[in-house]
């Protein structure tokens, strides 16, 4: 076996800010892969966990879902805040979604909304996410030749298409936005609610104000929208208990919004910064479908989940013990030198192209379809119609260890 390795490079993974300097970041990431690609981290606040940093290694362990499991750890979080969520549920409160879950639940939970993110659903949403898609680019040409496409359109866009699919009313939208900023923002002084874990459960005790009110209507009538499905359905013959039910819908209305608009916004951001990949796509539309990918593998919103091991094992070597965690680094996993060529070029063609943004296994993510449908159907919109785009001023990330990608991009445009 070999020896652990404590790589002080590591201590990137727990540093929100790190997030926002995407060259610092890589630099780092790019060290641990070649250096200490499973790193042991003990960072101020956290409990020690391990980095893992290559592709194989965060497939091996998705792929083993009995070996490695959600439950106890699923996202990183200051061991302030995770005690607090654990007192939270075991109080009967507190958030439960699948990225908590391990099967036979998780299995039993997923099936309830599957069916409104496969193949005949997407087909049947495309015409309204066209729509929608348009309507934004239309609205860029009304507000132009200036704006910050983050603030602007691209957090709007997808809210609208998975608040739409959910049935909430478009009075709510406005709501619904702030809280997944200040969810998915918690380490980010612009987005921020509060510091402390208490003031930052907040968001989700508002979440859930919201959500129980809308599964109460929507058992009383049901319409034909996903908030029905989530609220009418049954387990062993009885509707989903509390914590469950309205941690679906938080993961739906968060989740599916927050990582398209990152994807989208940081997809434009390496177009503008890599105008001969524009000009390819531009000549070459049928590159869409790939461009998409590249975007994916390129934003990667989702930077890491955790897992936890069942048994006394081993990564590359470095044995783990039953109970330690290890962090899946999809950032670093997604600029592997062994799996991508050359990993720091954005290419709208790149075909393979087997990036982990949206996970592996059993936990591959459950709106993906989705998330590709409407990037692809913003840039089909936007892209014939853009004669030039270039930046107004200087991009700004979000401060997160979690989920997030780009809060603001001042540009400036001419459509056509």
């Amino acid at each position: 076996m070999s020896t652990p390795i404590i790589d002080a490079a590591a201590r990137v993974l727990a540093d929100p800010r790190a997030y926002a300097d995407e060259a610092s970041l890589h630099a780092a990431l790019t060290h641990l892969r070649n250096n200490a690609p499973v790193s042991l981290v003990d960072a101020p606040d956290y409990r020690p966990f391990w980095a893992i940093t290559k592709h194989a290694d965060i497939m091996a362990i998705e792929r083993d879902n009995e070996l490695w499991i959600n439950a106890p750890r699923p996202m990183l979080q200051t061991a302030a805040t995770d005690d607090l969520s654990a007192a939270n549920l075991a109080a009967g409160g507190g958030l439960r979604t699948l990225i908590h879950m391990d099967d036979p639940l998780h299995r039993d939970i997923r099936k309830i909304g599957a069916d409104w993110f496969r193949p005949k659903a997407m087909r049947a949403l495309k015409t309204r996410v066209d729509e929608l898609a348009k309507i934004y680019v239309d609205k860029m040409v009304e507000d132009g030749p200036e704006c910050d496409f983050v603030q602007e359109v691209a957090v709007n866009f997808p809210l609208y298409v998975i608040l739409s699919l959910l049935g909430l009313p478009e009075s709510d939208f406005g709501r619904m936005l702030k809280l997944t900023q200040e969810m998915f923002g918690g380490d980010d002084d612009e987005f921020t609610r509060g510091k402390t874990p208490e003031e930052l459960h907040e968001v989700i005790t508002d979440f859930f104000r919201y959500f129980t009110k809308l599964t109460a209507d929507r058992r009383a009538s049901p319409t034909e929208d996903l908030a029905s499905a989530i609220a009418n359905a049954k387990i062993d013959g009885e509707y989903l208990n509390d914590i469950d039910c309205l941690s679906y819908y938080v993961i739906v209305a968060s989740a599916g919004h927050d990582t398209t608009s990152a994807a989208i916004s940081g997809g434009l951001l390496a177009l503008i910064e890599n105008q001969d990949q524009l000009a390819r796509l531009k000549a070459k539309p049928e590159l869409m479908g790939t461009a998409v990918e590249e975007m994916i593998r390129w934003t990667t919103p989702v930077k890491e989940f955790m897992r936890t091991a069942t048994a006394d094992t081993e990564v590359r070597g470095v044995p783990i013990k039953e109970g330690e965690s290890v962090l899946l680094s999809y950032v670093s996993a997604n600029r592997d030198e062994d799996i991508f060529d050359e990993p720091f070029r954005f290419d709208v063609g790149r075909d393979p192209n087997k990036h982990l943004s949206f996970g592996y296994g059993v936990h591959f993510c459950l709106g993906a379809a989705l998330a590709r449908m409407e990037i692809n159907s913003f840039f089909t919109a936007l892209v014939p119609r853009l004669d030039s785009i270039e930046l107004a001023g200087d991009p700004e990330f979000i401060a997160t260890i979690f989920v997030g990608g780009l809060k603001h991009l001042p540009i400036r445009y001419a459509l056509r």
